[in-house]
């Protein structure tokens, strides 16, 4: 379990009662709702394009549609289109109605962003596991090994799972547009819906630029956590759902300041459990991060500090180890020894409280219902104590 000062997180995962997976310490009777709502609009979105894929060609739909029908439903915390609904409750969007069922729909395709994200990202970072199970490009070479297909079995998993991407892409906007949301309420939030998807290649970009050059940077981490992670994750979706509520600039400040914190917090944990997490929990192999050379906020800050006191040796360990695909089980002990040993570990745990208290100071000062106010509070503190 992760620890953070004597605070023991849960962990509600998928598969639980609720099917969310959300972690923390546990869902509100309102986000259940909120978390099977979702389920449902996408359930319903997606059968009615597989309906529609089956009259374009039945291979597409078997081989290209149902594995991305599949990925979207079978897993996921539904954190971006809860924070997006919190942030429409924010601005005073109503709980219930015809109008707060629209909105549900239009967030709800949020998580097909999510979903290409995920897919692409696996391909580009030569991921094979992803949720505990194949990713979606080692499934596909799978199936073109099990057919008998001719060719690269790899560069064919990898040119489906591309495609996979793309389609969810090109489903998010559709769901969106199609959400039954009033044209005044899909215009104002149009900025939040575009930067989210803009700034999320952004970071994808900035991520793959840093692995191939290599950089030390902490700021450049940083920089990357900010466009790959909390906006996307935290920020954006809030800002969407406030917007489509209406909110005031003075609101949406608030609320976006807050999500770039918390968001950017959420990346640093998930940073620690790249490479401390237990892989029956998080769902990936253990130092998947070092595997893939990723310099992360925790390795920049563990170099700097094995830099600043003379500690070379240490320092070599963790840049032998990174990008290294044969990590063995021992330079993984040796490169989280270094990690702790250095006091890395200790300023990212000090940066993601202070990161998670700064958050919810941002709301202070805007008008918010208590009970909208209690809930962003507590999914800050659920979204830092996590071992998921």
């Amino acid at each position: 379990m992760t620890r953070t000062g004597d605070h023991v997180a849960t962990v509600v995962r998928p598969g639980s009662p609720n099917g969310s997976g959300l972690p923390g310490p546990g869902l509100q009777a309102a986000d259940v709702e909120v978390v099977r709502a979702v389920d449902a609009h996408l359930a319903e979105y997606l059968a009615q394009r597989r309906a529609e894929a089956v009259a374009v060609d039945d291979h597409f739909t078997v081989e290209l549609v149902d594995p991305l029908i599949s990925f979207v439903r079978e897993g996921g915390k539904r954190l971006r289109p809860l924070f997006a609904w919190w942030g429409w409750r924010a601005a005073g969007g109503a709980d219930a109605g015809a109008e707060a069922d629209a909105v549900l729909r239009a967030v709800s395709a949020v998580e097909l962003v999510h979903a290409c994200a995920l897919v692409h990202d696996d391909v580009m970072d030569d991921s094979a596991i992803r949720r505990g199970k194949p990713a979606v490009h080692v499934a596909m070479a799978a199936r073109h090994r099990a057919a008998g297909m001719r060719g690269d079995d790899v560069g064919f998993g990898r040119s489906m799972a591309i495609l996979v991407g793309d389609l969810a892409l090109c489903w998010a906007d559709d769901m969106m547009h199609t959400s039954g949301a009033s044209q005044a309420m899909l215009h104002r939030a149009g900025s939040a819906w575009r930067a989210m998807r803009t700034e999320m290649m952004a970071g994808q970009f900035l991520d793959l630029r840093a692995q191939a050059t290599g950089t030390e940077s902490i700021e450049s981490a940083l920089r990357v956590n900010l466009l790959k992670t909390a906006g996307y994750t935290v920020a954006q979706p809030l800002l969407l759902g406030a917007l489509l509520g209406g909110a005031s600039s003075e609101l949406s400040a608030a609320l976006h300041a807050y999500g770039v914190d918390l968001g950017t917090a959420f990346q640093l944990r998930d940073d620690f459990l790249g490479v401390f997490g237990e892989p029956e929990i998080t769902g990936k192999p253990a130092g998947d991060d070092i595997r893939e050379g990723k310099h992360t906020v925790l390795v920049n800050e563990a170099l700097r500090l094995t830099e600043l006191h003379g500690r070379p040796d240490e320092a070599a360990t963790l840049r032998g180890a990174l990008g290294d695909p044969l990590l063995s089980p021992q330079t993984l002990a040796e490169v989280r020894r270094v990690l702790v040993d250095s006091g890395a570990v200790a300023v990212v745990e000090q940066r993601i409280e202070t990161l998670a208290i700064s958050a919810v100071d941002r709301l202070s000062g805007v008008d918010l219902s208590e009970s909208t106010a209690a809930r962003l509070r507590t999914l800050a503190d659920a979204m830092i104590r996590r071992d998921v």
